[in-house]
């Protein structure tokens, strides 16, 4: 039987509760500030959610492969999942829902969130299996202070590196050499190559959480929270000279995300699995089949988003007719909206786990 921390469940579940509800406004016009991504350097709470999901990824790969070993079968496990991941995320880019259902090729935005999950699984995994957990601090410092010296370092065309984004930001200046037109936006994408592999370092603060979790230690909650506050302090400062920036995925960035995640998670297992106190079930039926979720509801938002009604869509028809009066100002529509999206999906994960269905990708 899997040794399961109840806390990990929960922190998961509320992660893609709170990925599906800031993708899925009313309208993008009128969203209160903290639900929103920041503009570029500094981060809001919305800017935690991704690398939160990286976090639990790496977490969770303590408890899926802690007790394995390095074999064929467990390799051909983890390039299965990661495959699966990465087509489910170019498939979400490249449907549409006339026919024959797929964007022109040149139109196809190959980076994006799924793609990077699959991606850091693959490398987070490989690495926990074959290198002891001395060697991941050592791995991880290397990827985030190497991903420092490259973007203020290394001149590009010619130019001083900047942080800006700009042609001389390396990161943007890759993405655009590497993917071309296929880029969430002409100039970068939030999910671009460079920027993939401080990502990994957020997968990797999850396993040292994990092995933590997993631990003999005793104040297991006491250690998540001084490893969270030391990670928060040292990101900060770092963020002096390497701003923290959630498109660039900068190694401050890393770290503030990383504390986070230590400080919420040490909360919620001292509640759950130390004092025993019952709550939060309902995030960890979401948590149960979280990829699913995430994936059903970026799927539907965008089929909403291209049925038209009148001069409308699907999604602005219902907005509009249900959600929008004189009552409440457009923000507190906008996020009503949301949550009842956000209701939506918990009570299909909680159907899907009182049926004991959990669809592995």
């Amino acid at each position: 039987m899997k040794y399961r921390i109840l806390s990990i469940d929960i922190f998961r579940g509320a992660t893609v509760v709170l990925m599906i509800l800031v993708n899925t406004p009313g309208t993008w016009s009128a969203v209160y500030a903290p639900f929103l991504h920041a503009k570029w350097h500094g981060y809001t709470p919305t800017d935690l959610v991704f690398p939160f999901f990286l976090f639990i990824v790496g977490t969770s790969i303590v408890f899926s492969y802690k007790n394995k070993t390095a074999s064929a079968a467990t390799y051909k496990k983890i390039v299965n999942r990661t495959l699966k991941l990465i087509a489910l995320g170019l498939f979400l880019g490249a449907f549409i829902i006339s026919f024959p259902f797929f964007k022109d090729f040149e139109d196809i935005r190959f980076p994006g969130v799924l793609q990077r999950i699959g991606l850091v699984f693959f490398f987070a995994s490989i690495l926990f299996l074959n290198v002891s957990w001395k060697t991941l601090i050592f791995i991880a410092i290397f990827l985030l202070v190497g991903y420092w010296i490259l973007m203020t370092w290394v001149p590009v065309n010619g130019m001083e590196s900047t942080l800006d984004r700009a042609p001389n930001n390396l990161a943007n200046w890759l993405d655009v050499k590497i993917f071309g037109n296929h880029n969430y936006k002409p100039d970068y994408d939030p999910e671009g190559f460079l920027s993939t592999v401080p990502s990994v370092a957020s997968a990797l603060m999850g396993i040292f959480t994990g092995l933590i979790l997993t631990s003999k230690q005793e104040k297991k909650a006491t250690i998540l929270m001084g490893l969270g506050g030391a990670l928060l302090i040292i990101g900060h400062l770092w963020d002096i000279v390497f701003p923290i920036n959630k498109a660039l995925w900068t190694s401050s960035f890393v770290l503030v995300t990383a504390g986070w995640a230590n400080l919420i998670l040490a909360l919620i297992y001292y509640l759950t699995d130390v004092k025993e106190l019952k709550f939060g079930s309902i995030f960890r039926y979401a948590g149960a089949n979280a990829i699913t979720l995430y994936f059903l509801s970026s799927f539907i938002s965008k089929v909403m988003g291209q049925i038209k009604v009148g001069d409308t869509t699907l999604h602005g028809w219902l907005f509009k007719t249900i959600y929008v009066n004189d009552f409440m100002s457009m923000q507190l529509s906008s996020l009503l909206y949301g949550l009842t999206v956000v209701a939506f999906y918990m009570l299909l994960g909680y159907v899907l786990y009182q049926r004991k269905i959990f669809i592995k990708v």
